[in-house]
């Protein structure tokens, strides 16, 4: 009889979630088992308000989860003046682009039990739409996007390889695609993904089991918006750092994406997100200092692997 026990382990992915919570034997290229990413800066004025927290503070941001509302609502020049500012701050962004699920006549998704399909580019046009705003923002500079779906990544992964996409652009597997196993993890990893956000509700030893079988970075929310369940995990940063490393600590506070992004919410509403946001990495830095794992550190600021816009 076939033993399933056996033939995970066979796959490198099992018998069980890592419960022993072993440290990682894995690290970002610059020696650090954690950086600090922030999601939701709309605009390049909230960049600088970012910016100037970070500053003040002196804590570090390595990366930017950039327009998260769609990258599409920017003009051009806008575009540029944010990819000038990042470049110059040596800071990832990571851009979320435009049409996706909800931006034309598919309303499945907008449903209570539509919204378990997930969030699919459905069709050419829209896939082509995509890329176009891909286009638009490698244009302006940037060299990091999200990729909504495994499609999608498998899209931008071949024309990467094939040299229309630039060979040094990196992609983020989305949260909307809804991998929360090594089994997900795996996958991602072989279609190309730089990096992936899992489930945001995972335990630590389902974290520590997908860290048991990819090599790319996993996106950790330590606080996530009150609609997707508005949790706090300040006091375990260490030991996911500990046991993800390489990982990014991601912090996305407030009623919901959709309140939060909208990117026709004032300027000082953006500004005032951002700043709070660096302020609780701060507090995260502050607890692992205090109370270890005295093994895990953080990465520097402005580290060269990072995808930092070009001039």
């Amino acid at each position: 009889m076939f033993s399933v026990e056996k033939g995970l382990e066979s796959l490198g992915m099992g018998p069980r979630d890592s419960y022993d919570l072993p440290s990682s034997d894995q690290t970002f290229p610059d020696g650090g088992n954690y950086r600090i990413e922030i999601a939701g800066v709309e605009r390049a004025s909230a960049f600088e308000a970012m910016m100037e927290e970070s500053q003040k503070r002196g804590t570090a941001i390595h990366r930017v989860i950039a327009t998260v509302g769609g990258a599409t609502y920017l003009t051009k020049a806008e575009l540029r003046r944010f990819a000038q500012l990042a470049h110059d701050a040596k800071v990832e962004i990571v851009v979320t682009l435009g049409p996706r699920r909800a931006w034309d006549s598919g309303r499945q998704i907008s449903t209570k039990e539509g919204l378990v399909s997930g969030m699919r580019v459905r069709g050419v046009d829209n896939m082509v739409s995509l890329m176009r705003d891909l286009d638009r923002c490698l244009d302006a500079g940037f060299r990091g996007f999200l990729a909504p779906d495994e499609g999608m990544m498998t899209v931008y992964n071949q024309l990467r390889e094939s040299g229309f996409i630039p060979k040094e652009t990196v992609f983020k597997v989305s949260v909307f695609a809804g991998h929360g196993s090594p089994a997900g993890a795996r996958l991602v990893e072989s279609l190309g993904a730089n990096s992936f956000n899992p489930l945001a509700d995972l335990s630590l030893p389902m974290l520590a089991s997908i860290r048991a079988a990819v090599r790319i970075p996993m996106d950790v929310y330590l606080f996530l918006v009150e609609a997707m369940g508005g949790f706090n995990r300040f006091y375990e940063a260490g030991e996911i750092a500990r046991i993800a490393s390489p990982c990014y600590f991601k912090f996305e506070p407030g009623p919901s994406e959709e309140a939060v992004y909208a990117p026709w919410n004032p300027e000082d509403f953006h500004r005032h997100m951002c700043r709070e946001k660096v302020k609780y990495a701060t507090i995260v830095r502050e607890i692992i200092d205090a109370y270890g794992p005295a093994s895990v550190r953080c990465s520097p600021a402005g580290s060269p692997d990072l995808a930092v816009p070009v001039a």
